[in-house]
């Protein structure tokens, strides 16, 4: 047994992960926001839930009558990492849909991102260099930059709809967010055709 056995899902006696049909019940999660960790651009979740209208953001925590956390309002979910990358998210976003039951995945991509203040080259010459490292073989080239918002969120929507960890009905969705006057215009979208039973 671990130090912290006892906090795990697994070790609960009423926990039976053989049967288990999501947390939806007690968080309602139903988006997945990627966007750069960038903190001028802290906004975008809250300008993405007013865009889609019907998502709860931040919410509040639910707690029982023991004073136990056993719930959330939040229905979006946000992932944050350099430069709002598809492609560092996508682990999250397997995550998320095996626990949740995801239905969208937005990318939001930001106005003077640190991302494009260089080339992929850029980058992986400066690790080169300084470093003695090869980051080649980790990171998609076309990911650690972004060279052009239109075509960076087309790349990671194709990153998303060609991934094994998103399965094909979830919502795609691409936004540019100028962060200094607060819009959001939607960029792209990738809605799967509903199959007729």
């Amino acid at each position: 047994m671990g130090k912290f056995e006892e906090f795990q899902f697994r070790t609960q006696p009423w926990f039976d992960q053989s049967n288990f049909q999501g947390f939806n019940q007690a968080i309602p999660m139903k988006t997945i926001v990627i966007y750069c960790f960038d903190p001028r651009a802290a906004e975008i979740p809250q300008a993405v839930a007013a865009y889609f209208g019907d998502e709860v953001y931040p919410g509040e925590n639910i707690f029982n009558e023991e004073g136990a956390r056993v719930g959330h309002t939040r229905t979006l979910f946000t992932v944050s990492n350099a430069g709002g990358r598809a492609l560092s998210a996508l682990q999250s976003v397997a995550t998320m849909e095996y626990l949740f039951h995801v239905q969208n995945v937005v990318v939001v991509h930001h106005s003077f991102c640190g991302a494009t203040a260089f080339t992929p080259d850029q980058l992986m010459n400066e690790f080169h260099e300084h470093h003695h490292a090869d980051l080649t073989s980790i990171i998609d080239h076309d990911s650690m930059a972004i060279m052009d918002y239109e075509k960076s969120l087309q790349h990671d929507l194709d990153i998303l709809r060609n991934s094994p960890a998103v399965p094909k009905n979830i919502k795609l969705y691409g936004f540019f967010y100028e962060m200094n006057s607060g819009t959001l215009t939607e960029v792209l979208r990738d809605i799967p055709v509903q199959e007729k039973a």
